[in-house]
């Protein structure tokens, strides 16, 4: 006999057709955990617009730098554990959707935009719908699922990845903890910024996505790489705005780097093929 009860019977990929199954059926835990980490990660990148709200930019941009980690996080333990899902993987791409594509916008336009009136409404805006429209297109072309494409070109992302751009749009706030001065002028500036951020979202721009480096390290590297994490945390615990700061500056010179190493790539491939 089943449990009467107002919520419908979880079933992570559809996979009982069956009501009376569905109902019988347990879940096991590994499905589950992923989801609730997915599900923290939206409360705190929510939480962080609260903070910002409140003029607490501080614990709102850590907020969100927590809510990015948990994303990054999710996907690895439900591979890890073997709790992948169809469920999980939408709830993980509407969690992107709302931790950088709404939230990072708020909080820019909270902070500086605000100041340019509709203009830095509408930078916020086409930031969050190129964002949208950049997880739409990725969901579907992992759908697709083109086994064609050359194995070379599955370490590169099309366009600026959504956490990516979600961090680097908090360019301007990690600036002003470090005293930068806020004027119009400079208001304007990011409004340039955010829509250029939002351009390269949705373009065909190649990124680097480090799954080369998944498969496996060289032994010889593994030290080092301990090494600069541990000092890389240190950093930002200690120097937070200033170790931000440095690392978008980093990223946004690591993207034409990465541009110019695929077409450098593509171009090598071309002439073996002829």
């Amino acid at each position: 006999m089943k449990t009467p009860s107002p919520f419908p019977p979880f079933d992570a990929d559809n996979a009982h057709n069956s009501e009376s199954l569905k109902h019988r059926a347990s879940i096991p835990l590994r499905f589950v955990i992923p989801n609730i980490i997915t599900i923290m990660a939206i409360v705190s990148g929510l939480s962080s617009v609260r903070m910002a709200l409140e003029n607490r930019f501080e614990l709102a941009v850590i907020l969100l730098l927590v809510a990015a980690l948990l994303d990054g996080a999710d996907g690895r333990i439900a591979r890890a554990i073997n709790g992948s899902s169809r469920f999980g993987e939408q709830l993980d791409s509407l969690a992107d959707a709302i931790n950088f594509g709404v939230v990072p916008a708020l909080l820019a336009y909270i902070y500086i935009l605000e100041r340019m009136g509709k203009l830095g409404w509408l930078a916020a805006l086409i930031y969050s719908v190129a964002c949208c429209l950049r997880l739409a297109r990725f969901n579907v072309m992992l759908e697709d699922n083109n086994h064609d494409a050359p194995e070379w070109k599955k370490n590169y992302f099309v366009g600026v990845p959504s956490p990516g751009g979600g961090c680097i749009l908090l360019l301007p706030v990690y600036l002003g903890f470090l005293d930068m001065p806020i004027d119009n002028t400079v208001a304007m500036v990011f409004c340039i910024y955010t829509i250029v951020i939002a351009l390269l979202m949705v373009s065909n721009f190649p990124v680097w996505n480090a799954k080369s480096i998944r498969s496996g390290v060289r032994r010889d590297v593994v030290i080092p790489a301990q090494l600069f994490i541990v000092v890389y945390f240190v950093l930002l615990v200690s120097y937070m705005w200033q170790t931000l700061a440095v690392s978008t500056f980093v990223y946004l010179g690591f993207l034409p780097l990465s541009a110019y190493a695929y077409h450098r790539r593509a171009r090598i491939e071309a002439a073996k093929s002829k």
